[in-house]
């Protein structure tokens, strides 16, 4: 099925041309135009079409997946948010005091994975050695990459620490290429790394809209 997602700005990935009303539209997994959506609605008259507010751009890379899933516990909410809290939990005595298993690591990594998906994260950079994340994160969608170099301390928003949100782009949008992309609800590169990641409305990976903000 071809869909058509356009939004108010597209940015088409670090250092291109920002292209207001731009579109992107998708045949199955992956890219088939990128362009005005004035001009690929009139090539495309039968695909789907997604209108989006704010501003479409390749979806983003966090590094430092593996401190972020195999030594942060996020807590199940609601069962464990009155006991645990809401915050993540990290620390060796912290995490020691949890007797966490395998499969409670892999439930872990199930909700951590979800908040990587609401922030319009597609990549992952980690070397994950519980199977249970591994398995978790595959499932997810995400892609996983090498490790990467970073500072401090690992974030769940990829835009954290950056100089411009397009540092933290994964990829260009363009044709044949998996279609991996996320919207948020911002004006520009600019609002958006001033406002970060939480601002993301649609996370597409493989061409399946994977995370909604509802």
């Amino acid at each position: 099925m071809l869909t058509l997602h356009t939004a108010e700005l597209l940015v088409p990935g670090p250092g291109s041309a920002p292209l207001p009303g731009g579109a992107v539209v998708v045949d199955g997994d992956r890219i088939a135009r990128v362009g005005p959506y004035e001009e690929l609605a009139a090539a495309f008259p039968h695909a789907r079409t997604r209108r989006w507010p704010g501003v479409l751009t390749p979806g983003l890379q966090v590094r430092g997946a593996d401190e972020l899933l195999e030594r942060t516990y996020y807590p199940d909410d609601p069962y464990e948010v009155p006991e645990l809290g809401a915050e993540p939990i990290s620390g060796e005595a912290a995490l020691e005091a949890l007797k966490m298993t395998e499969a409670r690591w892999g439930n872990s990594a199930r909700r951590g994975t979800q908040k990587l998906l609401a922030r319009g994260v597609v990549a992952v950079c980690g070397r994950f050695t519980i199977a249970s994340v591994r398995t978790a994160v595959t499932r997810s969608g995400l892609l996983i990459l090498p490790p990467a170099a970073y500072e401090g301390r690992p974030a769940l928003d990829p835009l954290a620490g950056r100089d411009t949100a397009g540092e933290a782009f994964h990829g260009h949008l363009e044709p044949g290429v998996v279609a991996r992309f996320a919207v948020f609800a911002v004006a520009d590169g600019a609002e958006l790394l001033a406002q970060g990641a939480t601002t993301c409305v649609a996370t597409v990976i493989g061409g399946r809209l994977l995370h909604r903000r509802r």
